[in-house]
Parts: structure tokens; sequence; C-alpha cells
């Protein structure tokens, strides 16, 4: 049967009670690529997969949760949603609610996205608005809109997102045949690790597998609240999709990590941008700098994991890189410049006249 996208794929586990209200782009399916050149550098005998959330319709891993929160809201009467955005979610609600025939409003940090991600929102026809303030300036004021007005709030605080998440814990497991030993994963607004660990443990009580992962979440060093135990009040990375000084799901992550004996860690910026190009270099994979936020932190705690024959390793890429040509751009070499001659070419190329 053809894939029919993650609500109608796992109809029976999430909170939609009509078919007639689903919303959906066919999201979810997404792959899970072994990654030889990655489990080299983490120790013999170690496998490591990653999960390419990019491939979703809108790019990012954010389209799971917006077809269920969208589909809710349509089943609900809802006429309008709004969401805060550092730039995938405002994406991939514009699109789902195009798609549903809903209004759009999106509130952004001015001058704190990626223009990928802005495009986006912008073609979709959602009303954007440029807070002057970060991320979490915008999240308090879209919560009280939705509080008061007829609109409905799309953040992942909405628990329809995180119920629309989880399904990419079940597609890894569906996948590896089991659970993985170690689930590798960017922090930012911290509703995807909550969602994964709901997943995990929904399938290990009904007996669907036998253990859940260990939790791994990491933090950009300049957005590390939960880390650092206070929230940060001027969050700043590169990484913009995790530049978040307050999580929404600052609790469940915690939560998260203590069931699972995972940790939540940080990587600077220079860790983030050796994964990234690593991750594209050997492996062919090109992620948004935040989605590499999961593998710096696995080359990071490598050596001071107790790993063993066999085990096995997830990690979620949660965006693609055309999210943020610039930064791909800015850390890569650049284009040498030759004359239309063979011989210049050819030289260029490394080869002898």
């Amino acid at each position: 049967m053809p894939w029919p996208g993650v609500v109608r794929a796992f109809f029976d586990r999430l909170p939609i009670e009509n078919d007639r209200n689903v919303v959906t782009l066919l999201e979810g399916n997404t792959p899970l690529v072994e990654t030889p050149a990655v489990a080299a550098r983490v120790g013999t005998g170690v496998r490591v997969f990653c999960k390419l959330e990019g491939l979703n319709p809108t790019g990012s891993f954010k389209d799971r949760g917006m077809t269920a929160a969208v589909s809710a809201a349509k089943e609900e009467g809802s006429t309008a949603v709004i969401c805060a955005s550092t730039g995938n979610t405002s994406a991939s609600a514009a699109a789902y609610a195009a798609k549903a025939g809903m209004r759009c409003y999106v509130l952004i940090p001015d001058g704190k996205i990626a223009l990928g991600k802005l495009s986006q929102a912008m073609m979709h026809g959602a009303t954007v608005l440029q807070v002057e303030g970060n991320f979490d300036d915008a999240l308090r004021l879209v919560v009280d809109i939705s509080g008061t007005h007829p609109v409905t709030l799309v953040n992942s605080v909405n628990p329809n997102r995180i119920q629309g998440q989880k399904t990419a814990a079940f597609e890894v497991c569906e996948d590896l045949g089991r659970a993985p030993d170690y689930h590798f994963l960017p922090v930012g607004n911290a509703g995807n690790i909550t969602a994964y660990w709901l997943g995990y443990t929904e399938w290990r009580e009904e007996g669907r597998i036998q253990n859940a992962p260990r939790m791994m979440g990491f933090q950009a060093a300049g957005a590390a609240p939960i880390v650092r135990g206070y929230p940060v009040e001027n969050p700043e990375t590169i990484a913009t999709a995790i530049r978040i000084g307050c999580p929404a799901s600052w609790k469940s992550a915690e939560a998260a990590r203590d069931e699972s004996g995972g940790t939540i860690g940080m990587v600077s910026d220079d860790e983030l941008v050796e994964a990234y190009r690593y991750l594209a270099a050997k492996e062919g994979i090109f992620c948004e700098p935040a989605s590499a936020a999961g593998v710096a932190g696995l080359f990071k705690t490598a050596p001071s994991l107790d790993w063993k024959e066999g085990d096995t390793v997830v990690c979620t890429l949660t965006g693609h890189g055309l999210k943020d040509p610039d930064r791909a751009i800015a850390v890569s070499p650049q284009p040498a410049k030759v004359s239309a001659e063979m011989s210049a070419v050819l030289a260029a190329m490394g080869f002898a006249s």
C-alpha cells in the first residue's frame, strides 16, 4: 500500500477521531541510513544510523507534529493557527495550514531566522511578523494570543505536536526490528526528545520492543539552559533552529533523560560545524547546522561511553541543509575562478598539463 502519512499510518495511536479531518502532505516514512564513516569514529562493533527527517515535505521533522496538530485543529472547527518559530515550525505550520485552507500567523525573532525557512512561510501565504526580541519572547506572545483569540497554537506546547512526533520512534523500531541502544538528537525547544521517548516507552509497555534507548540530547553551548540549569536570556549560536533560551518542553526533556539513563549535554558551534561538514563530506548527507548537534554530541561523548559489541546508535538529523544554504557556503571552500581554457581547468583539477 502507498504510504498514507503518519496520522493514517498510526491512526489508532493519535488523537484524531475522523479520517475526513486528516491534513497530510504524506510526511513520515523517512530513511534510516547506516553511516559507517560516523561509526568508524565511535568504536569497533558499533553501528550508527541517521534518521533523515530533512526528507519530510517541508524539509524538517516538524511535519510529523504539524499534521497531527492541524488535523486536530480542523476536527475542533478551528480556522486559523499561530506559532512562534526560529524557522522550521513556521514553514511547516504555513504549509499544513495552506493544505487545510486555514489562516496562519507566524511570529519570528527579528533577524534570527534562516532565509530558506522564512521563504517557505512566506510562499505558503502565512502572515509573518518579526518580533523585536528572541524566540522566547515570541512564544510568550503566541501563547497569550491563542488563549484569548480564535486561533489554535501549534507550537510543541500543543500536545498533539508531541503525539505526531512520537511516530518517528515507531518507524525507527520498525526499521531496526528493535529499539536502538542509544538515540542522539538536538535539543532546542525540547519537544523532539520528549516525543521520541514517548514513542519508545509506549511500544515497550505494549511489548513490541524489549528495551528503550538511552536518550542523548545536545544543546548548543550558547543556548543550553537545560545543561546550565537556568534560562538563557540572550541565546546565541549559529544553529538557529535550537537558539532557544527557555524550552517549552524543559521538564519532559529532563524526564526523558532521567528515565532512560541518558544525558543532555552541550556542544560548541565549532563542534557543530565539524559534525555538519563531516556528514556532508563523508556520508553524503546534507543537514542543517542544528541537525548535526546529535552527531557532534556522539563524537564528543563516544570516548567516555561504555560501548558493547553490537550496540546500535540512531542519530536524528532534524532538517535539510537547504534550509540554511548561506551557512553551508560560509563554512565551505569557495569556488576557484579559472579562465575558460582547458589547460587552466586541468591545472585547477590537479592534472598535469
